[in-house]
Protein backbone atom coordinates (compact mmCIF):
# COMPACT_ATOMS: atom_id res chain seq x y z
CA UNK A 1 0.00 0.00 0.00
CA UNK A 2 1.22 3.50 -0.74
CA UNK A 3 0.52 6.46 1.53
CA UNK A 4 1.28 10.17 1.40
CA UNK A 5 3.41 11.52 4.21
CA UNK A 6 4.66 15.11 4.35
CA UNK A 7 3.79 15.59 0.68
CA UNK A 8 5.87 12.59 -0.47
CA UNK A 9 4.49 9.26 -1.57
CA UNK A 10 6.14 6.38 0.29
CA UNK A 11 5.81 2.64 0.63
CA UNK A 12 4.07 1.28 3.70
CA UNK A 13 3.23 -2.33 4.55
CA UNK A 14 5.87 -3.47 2.05
CA UNK A 15 8.53 -5.13 4.21
CA UNK A 16 11.87 -3.45 3.79
CA UNK A 17 13.67 -6.80 3.93
CA UNK A 18 11.59 -7.98 0.95
CA UNK A 19 12.44 -4.83 -1.03
CA UNK A 20 16.10 -5.23 -0.04
CA UNK A 21 16.21 -8.87 -1.20
CA UNK A 22 14.45 -8.01 -4.48
CA UNK A 23 16.85 -5.14 -5.18
CA UNK A 24 19.89 -7.37 -4.53
CA UNK A 25 18.42 -10.18 -6.67
CA UNK A 26 17.76 -7.86 -9.60
CA UNK A 27 21.11 -6.10 -9.34
CA UNK A 28 22.88 -9.49 -9.22
CA UNK A 29 20.86 -10.62 -12.24
CA UNK A 30 22.07 -7.61 -14.26
CA UNK A 31 25.66 -7.88 -13.05
CA UNK A 32 25.72 -4.11 -12.37
CA UNK A 33 27.57 -2.59 -9.43
CA UNK A 34 25.94 -0.44 -6.76
CA UNK A 35 27.54 2.58 -8.40
CA UNK A 36 26.14 1.74 -11.87
CA UNK A 37 22.59 1.16 -10.65
CA UNK A 38 22.61 4.27 -8.45
CA UNK A 39 23.90 6.41 -11.34
CA UNK A 40 21.27 5.06 -13.75
CA UNK A 41 18.52 5.62 -11.17
CA UNK A 42 19.75 9.11 -10.28
CA UNK A 43 20.15 8.35 -6.57
CA UNK A 44 23.11 8.32 -4.22
CA UNK A 45 25.11 5.10 -3.96
CA UNK A 46 24.73 5.30 -0.17
CA UNK A 47 20.93 5.37 -0.57
CA UNK A 48 20.98 2.22 -2.69
CA UNK A 49 23.35 0.55 -0.24
CA UNK A 50 20.98 1.37 2.64
CA UNK A 51 17.98 0.05 0.71
CA UNK A 52 19.78 -3.20 -0.12
CA UNK A 53 20.58 -3.64 3.57
CA UNK A 54 16.92 -3.17 4.54
CA UNK A 55 17.32 0.32 5.96
CA UNK A 56 15.68 3.56 4.88
CA UNK A 57 12.18 4.32 3.68
CA UNK A 58 12.16 4.29 -0.13
CA UNK A 59 9.71 6.52 -1.93
CA UNK A 60 7.64 5.25 -4.81
CA UNK A 61 9.69 7.51 -7.09
CA UNK A 62 12.95 5.98 -5.87
CA UNK A 63 11.66 2.45 -6.46
CA UNK A 64 10.34 3.41 -9.92
CA UNK A 65 13.73 4.87 -10.81
CA UNK A 66 15.48 1.72 -9.57
CA UNK A 67 13.08 -0.48 -11.56
CA UNK A 68 13.88 1.48 -14.72
CA UNK A 69 17.62 1.29 -14.01
CA UNK A 70 17.37 -2.50 -13.48
CA UNK A 71 15.02 -3.04 -16.44
CA UNK A 72 12.19 -4.50 -14.36
CA UNK A 73 8.65 -3.38 -13.52
CA UNK A 74 8.12 -1.58 -10.22
CA UNK A 75 6.09 -4.55 -8.95
CA UNK A 76 9.14 -6.84 -9.15
CA UNK A 77 10.78 -4.80 -6.40
CA UNK A 78 7.88 -5.01 -3.94
CA UNK A 79 6.28 -8.38 -4.68
CA UNK A 80 6.96 -11.44 -2.53
CA UNK A 81 8.98 -14.26 -4.05
CA UNK A 82 7.02 -16.92 -5.91
CA UNK A 83 7.53 -20.37 -4.40
CA UNK A 84 9.47 -22.88 -6.51
CA UNK A 85 6.49 -25.21 -6.55
CA UNK A 86 2.90 -24.01 -6.75
CA UNK A 87 -0.22 -26.18 -6.48
CA UNK A 88 -3.73 -25.06 -7.36
CA UNK A 89 -6.33 -27.58 -6.24
CA UNK A 90 -9.45 -28.29 -8.29
CA UNK A 91 -11.99 -25.55 -7.63
CA UNK A 92 -9.36 -23.04 -6.49
CA UNK A 93 -7.94 -20.08 -8.38
CA UNK A 94 -9.48 -16.96 -9.92
CA UNK A 95 -12.49 -17.90 -12.07
CA UNK A 96 -14.04 -15.71 -14.76
CA UNK A 97 -17.52 -16.69 -15.99
CA UNK A 98 -19.08 -16.04 -19.39
CA UNK A 99 -22.32 -14.06 -19.53
CA UNK A 100 -23.49 -15.82 -22.71
CA UNK A 101 -22.57 -19.46 -22.23
CA UNK A 102 -21.93 -22.11 -19.58
CA UNK A 103 -18.24 -21.40 -19.73
CA UNK A 104 -15.69 -20.40 -17.13
CA UNK A 105 -11.94 -19.93 -17.27
CA UNK A 106 -9.43 -20.20 -14.44
CA UNK A 107 -6.03 -18.62 -15.04
CA UNK A 108 -3.46 -21.08 -13.77
CA UNK A 109 -0.32 -19.40 -15.09
CA UNK A 110 0.57 -16.53 -17.38
CA UNK A 111 3.36 -17.12 -19.89
CA UNK A 112 6.69 -15.51 -19.27
CA UNK A 113 8.07 -13.40 -22.15
CA UNK A 114 10.43 -15.21 -24.53
CA UNK A 115 9.27 -18.73 -23.74
CA UNK A 116 8.30 -21.71 -25.86
CA UNK A 117 5.72 -24.30 -24.86
CA UNK A 118 5.39 -27.99 -25.67
CA UNK A 119 2.10 -29.69 -24.75
CA UNK A 120 1.83 -33.35 -23.78
CA UNK A 121 -1.05 -35.67 -22.88
CA UNK A 122 0.15 -38.13 -20.22
CA UNK A 123 -1.27 -41.59 -19.53
CA UNK A 124 0.05 -43.15 -16.35
CA UNK A 125 -0.36 -46.51 -14.67
CA UNK A 126 0.79 -47.54 -11.19
CA UNK A 127 4.29 -48.93 -10.92
CA UNK A 128 7.63 -47.22 -10.90
CA UNK A 129 7.91 -43.45 -10.95
CA UNK A 130 8.97 -41.60 -14.10
CA UNK A 131 12.16 -39.99 -12.83
CA UNK A 132 13.30 -37.09 -14.99
CA UNK A 133 16.75 -35.58 -14.98
CA UNK A 134 16.92 -31.77 -15.09
CA UNK A 135 16.00 -30.26 -18.46
CA UNK A 136 17.63 -27.17 -19.96
CA UNK A 137 18.09 -24.24 -17.53
CA UNK A 138 14.95 -22.16 -17.11
CA UNK A 139 12.57 -25.02 -17.93
CA UNK A 140 9.24 -25.01 -16.11
CA UNK A 141 6.65 -27.80 -16.14
CA UNK A 142 2.91 -27.25 -15.69
CA UNK A 143 0.58 -30.22 -15.15
CA UNK A 144 -3.18 -30.60 -14.70
CA UNK A 145 -4.50 -34.01 -13.65
CA UNK A 146 -7.54 -35.09 -15.68
CA UNK A 147 -8.28 -38.44 -14.06
CA UNK A 148 -6.90 -40.68 -11.33
CA UNK A 149 -4.28 -39.65 -8.80
CA UNK A 150 -0.52 -39.20 -8.99
CA UNK A 151 2.58 -37.96 -7.22
CA UNK A 152 4.34 -35.24 -9.20
CA UNK A 153 6.82 -32.41 -8.78
CA UNK A 154 10.35 -32.13 -7.47
CA UNK A 155 11.96 -35.48 -6.79
CA UNK A 156 12.77 -34.58 -3.20
CA UNK A 157 9.26 -33.27 -2.40
CA UNK A 158 6.51 -34.59 -4.74
CA UNK A 159 2.87 -33.59 -4.23
CA UNK A 160 -0.17 -35.88 -4.38
CA UNK A 161 -2.64 -34.61 -7.00
CA UNK A 162 -6.16 -35.55 -8.06
CA UNK A 163 -8.53 -34.65 -10.91
CA UNK A 164 -8.49 -30.93 -11.67
CA UNK A 165 -5.40 -30.21 -9.55
CA UNK A 166 -2.66 -28.06 -11.12
CA UNK A 167 1.04 -27.97 -10.26
CA UNK A 168 3.97 -25.96 -11.60
CA UNK A 169 7.60 -26.70 -10.73
CA UNK A 170 11.10 -26.11 -12.08
CA UNK A 171 11.85 -28.57 -14.88
CA UNK A 172 15.55 -27.82 -14.54
CA UNK A 173 15.68 -29.75 -11.25
CA UNK A 174 15.21 -33.53 -10.82
CA UNK A 175 11.46 -34.29 -10.86
CA UNK A 176 9.10 -37.26 -10.90
CA UNK A 177 5.63 -38.37 -11.93
CA UNK A 178 4.08 -41.54 -10.51
CA UNK A 179 0.52 -42.87 -10.95
CA UNK A 180 -1.27 -43.81 -7.74
CA UNK A 181 -4.39 -45.16 -9.52
CA UNK A 182 -4.96 -47.04 -12.77
CA UNK A 183 -6.09 -44.88 -15.69
CA UNK A 184 -4.42 -41.68 -14.49
CA UNK A 185 -4.22 -39.01 -17.19
CA UNK A 186 -2.84 -35.48 -17.21
CA UNK A 187 -2.04 -32.55 -19.46
CA UNK A 188 1.59 -31.44 -19.31
CA UNK A 189 2.93 -28.15 -20.66
CA UNK A 190 6.71 -27.81 -20.75
CA UNK A 191 7.88 -24.21 -20.89
CA UNK A 192 11.42 -23.25 -21.83
CA UNK A 193 13.16 -20.12 -23.00
CA UNK A 194 13.63 -19.60 -26.70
Amino acid sequence: MFVKTNGWTSVSNAPLDLIAANLRRERDRTGMSLTEVARKAGIAKSTLSQLESGAGNPSVETLWALGVALGVPFSRLVEPAVPRVQVIRAGEGPVIHSERAHYSATLLAACRPGTKHDIYWLTLEPGGARESEPHVPGSVEHMIVASGRCLAGLADDPVELGPGDYIVYPGDLPHICKALEPGTTAMMVMEHTV
